[in-house]
């Protein structure tokens, strides 16, 4: 019994010793003291928590990983393009999302438009590529140099596997300008009625009849050479209005198109031009878009109008300037048309889209030409038609031969 309570009391003193706090640990000597360290009284430290920035629960024992000043399950440190985990040991980022490299070049890497290739990198390490400043299109410098064929009409690179309209005269055409082309004169007949309309309703009726004639680019150029006097827009001409007594190989007849999209069966007559007044004729180029077609005759119609009615000759800038007011107006018009005529649902025409911007493109190239004749002659003849109206800018012209300021 005795040996029993020396036992029971041999345990309660272990069981007392082992309920007793230990001690507070001292304080490190102050070379090894952190002093943005915590010290709490008790020498026991509890293991930090962890909270996933993935799925926002906490990371127990095991790997995790450490970036972008937060902690991730392995699992959780996604690609935020593809879902998959990024194991890699580098990675891409754009705001505040990971990618995959390869994920990241395929979102962000800009792709040639014409080839399909990832723009290449130049010497310098810099994705360098070329873009037109209408379509916004991109691609590989190269092809300005290995000759990627351009469409005539709205100046597009098409893809390599989409094909061109090659015309008798060395232009190409793409497939979307070719659908609305102007091919013959007999065709470009309506399209010349509308002009007219639209420089009677501004009260400017052209009396005389003048010919109008669609020719190819061989022609329109020996008859620019036979014209003593004019301005010729460059690097090509698309238009003339002639007071030369000519003869000229007009377009007659559209030509098919066969096998490989070539031109076949197209037929020229000679047309003789007599001259019975200062205008003979107007000569567009053929095969381009209707609304393109349409803004170079409301351009040389202003010529053929000005001559008529008794113009002096005039400076270069002030003359194409004020054609290029012209143009852009009727271009406007039609632009204008397009939107009501689609809003009240009378033209339900998948091209109607393409129309409108391929129109918008003319409007732009006569805005942003930067040639001091075509460009700073439009932009002071647009200021000066916004400023006092059309007819008092062409009456100040008749007068002094300039634009009123």
């Amino acid at each position: 019994e005795s040996q029993l309570q020396e036992d029971e009391q041999l345990a309660r003193a272990l069981q007392e010793s082992l309920n007793i706090e230990s001690p507070p640990a001292p304080p490190p000597p102050p070379q090894y003291r952190n002093p943005n360290a915590y010290h709490p009284g008790n020498i026991y430290q509890p293991a930090p928590t962890r909270i996933c920035a993935g799925c926002n629960n906490e990371i127990g024992a095991g790997r995790f990983l450490h970036c972008l000043n937060a902690y991730w399950h392995p699992e959780c440190f996604r690609c935020h393009a593809c879902n998959l985990p990024i194991a890699d040991y580098e990675f891409s980022m754009s705001g505040n999302y990971p990618y995959h490299k390869t994920c990241y070049k395929d979102r962000y890497h800009p792709k040639c438009d014409v080839c399909k290739h990832f723009i290449p990198t130049n010497l310098a390490g810099l994705i360098e590529y070329r873009a037109h400043p209408f379509w916004n299109q991109k691609y590989c410098p190269t092809h300005e140099h290995d000759n990627t064929p351009r469409c005539c009409s709205c100046e597009r690179m098409e893809p390599q596997d989409t094909g061109y309209v090659p015309l008798n005269d060395g232009r190409k055409l793409c497939l979307e300008c070719l659908d609305s082309a102007v091919m013959d004169t007999s065709l470009c007949q309506p399209l010349y009625m509308d002009i007219q309309q639209f420089y009677e309703s501004l009260n400017m009726k052209v009396e005389q009849y003048v010919p109008l004639l669609l020719v190819e680019r061989q022609a329109l150029n020996e008859a620019r050479e036979g014209e003593k006097n004019g301005h010729y827009h460059m690097p090509e001409t698309r238009g003339l209005c002639l007071s030369e007594e000519q003869t000229i190989s007009q377009v007659l007849r559209t030509p098919r198109f066969g096998g490989g999209q070539r031109p076949m069966d197209m037929i020229t007559e000679p047309y003789k031009l007599i001259r019975r007044c200062d205008v003979t004729a107007i000569l567009i180029l053929y095969g381009l878009p209707r609304l393109l077609t349409g803004s170079i005759l409301a351009h040389e119609m202003m010529h053929a109008w000005m001559r008529l009615k008794g113009y002096q000759p005039l400076s270069q800038d002030v003359e194409e300037g004020i054609c290029q007011v012209m143009a852009h107006m009727w271009l406007d018009t039609q632009l204008n048309f397009e939107s009501s005529s689609s809003s009240t649902g009378s033209r339900a025409d998948s091209r109607a889209p393409f129309d409108k911007k391929l129109g918008s493109f003319f409007k732009h190239q006569i805005e942003s030409d930067s040639s001091p004749v075509y460009g700073d002659g439009f932009r002071a003849g647009q200021l000066a038609v916004r400023k006092y109206g059309l007819q008092r800018t062409l009456e100040h012209i008749q007068m002094t031969g300039r634009f009123p300021f």
